[in-house]
């Protein structure tokens, strides 16, 4: 059993923290293989006021200011683990984060950095040869990352990483299951990601002008931000929608959409944790296209692709209840095959004992 000090956003919630779906479900899963896991988050951001789930058993949750003082106190500990873990996009002094937490490590520990938005992690890196980060590169012993395929991978080992390995997100059965469908979230499509800058032209050409194109269906879009934004009529904006309400939302639309973020599409290989959870649920996905779908679902069997916001509106107006029943379930069956937590942890359990016998035999 190795003990896991993790650095991370948030486990606790998921308001304005994507990556906390890929934390549970990952972490879990380790921890069912016997890891003694610490999470340490950070009070930031209205989070604790918006926790999706309570401190679980599988892991211990340290949750600590959003001050300098507080955080060197809890990256003390680190020298405790076996492997210490500093994820990207903390929001809390990030890299004095990184700084403290591999300064604090015991000799003969991992360090791994664990990026779960590489695309944009590697611009920052590539526009500031002087990044912390960047400097840090070489002293560590691993670098994950929750999706980015060749690309990203490169990317990292030309900028100095020992390694790089994709961890890509997944399915967590437990958490996103079927369910039956709920009149509140009944509508032709919906979607569900915050808005953010690298999002919003993408949903204003995926979304909004395929409802537009389809003015007697109905559209749902759950997410943080889009409130006050112009929209066509028949979408509904919902807010935040937290974790315990996902599950519903894509079992009760005939058509679930993923838009991938810019930066995202542009690197491929890059599934959103909404993939998984819709196709946990039996929904039919609508995704944008981009290189490496193929890896995860088969086009037209298990997922349908839309090469822009015109495919989209063709989807919606074609695309029967009954087929999108099938392939629903074709995605459902897929994932639960090769694509749950359960296998990305066997992946990174393996990582983290080949990469302590090394260390032990230099």
């Amino acid at each position: 059993m190795s003990k896991i000090a993790f650095y991370g956003s948030s486990l606790l919630s998921a308001y304005w923290n994507g990556a906390a779906t890929y934390y549970r479900g990952i972490l879990r899963a380790l921890a069912a293989r016997g890891h003694d896991i610490t999470f340490y988050e950070p009070d930031v951001h209205d989070r604790q006021k918006n926790r999706d789930i309570d401190p679980p058993d599988w892991a211990r949750v340290v949750v600590y200011d959003g001050t300098v003082a507080a955080l060197r106190k809890v990256t003390a500990a680190a020298r405790d683990a076996d492997i210490v873990v500093k994820a990207s996009g903390v929001g809390f002094e990030d890299d004095l984060l990184l700084k403290e937490v591999m300064s604090a490590a015991r000799p003969g520990a991992l360090r791994i950095f664990w990026d779960v938005d590489a695309p944009a992690t590697l611009a920052e890196l590539r526009g500031n040869p002087d990044h912390p980060l960047r400097a840090a590169l070489p002293e560590l012993d691993l670098v994950l990352t929750y999706g980015g395929g060749d690309p990203v991978i490169a990317a990292y080992r030309t900028l100095g990483a020992r390694d790089c390995v994709p961890v890509y997100n997944a399915l967590d059965p437990e958490t996103h299951h079927p369910v039956s469908p709920e009149p509140r979230f009944a509508c032709d499509m919906a979607f569900l990601g915050n808005r953010l800058p690298d999002r919003e032209a993408r949903v204003a050409a995926w979304l909004f002008a395929p409802a537009a194109a389809c003015p007697q269906d109905c559209f749902l879009l759950g997410g943080s931000g889009w409130e006050g934004h112009p929209m066509p009529g028949n979408i509904r904006a919902l807010g935040h929608v937290p974790t315990r309400d996902h599950n519903a939302l894509n079992a009760s639309a005939r058509l679930v959409l993923n838009i991938a973020r810019d930066s995202m599409a542009e690197t491929g290989f890059s599934p959103a944790t909404r993939v998984f959870e819709a196709a946990g649920a039996g929904a039919c996905i609508v995704t944008d296209d981009w290189a490496g779908i193929e890896m995860f679902l088969e086009p037209e069997k298990e997922i349908l692709v839309a090469r822009d916001g015109q495919d989209v509106a063709e989807f919606v107006r074609t695309v029967s209840p009954e087929q999108a029943t099938r392939i629903g379930q074709n995605a459902l069956a897929r994932v639960l095959a090769e694509h749950t937590y359960d296998h990305r942890a066997a992946l990174a359990d393996e990582l983290f004992r080949s990469r302590a016998a090394a260390r032990a035999i230099a």
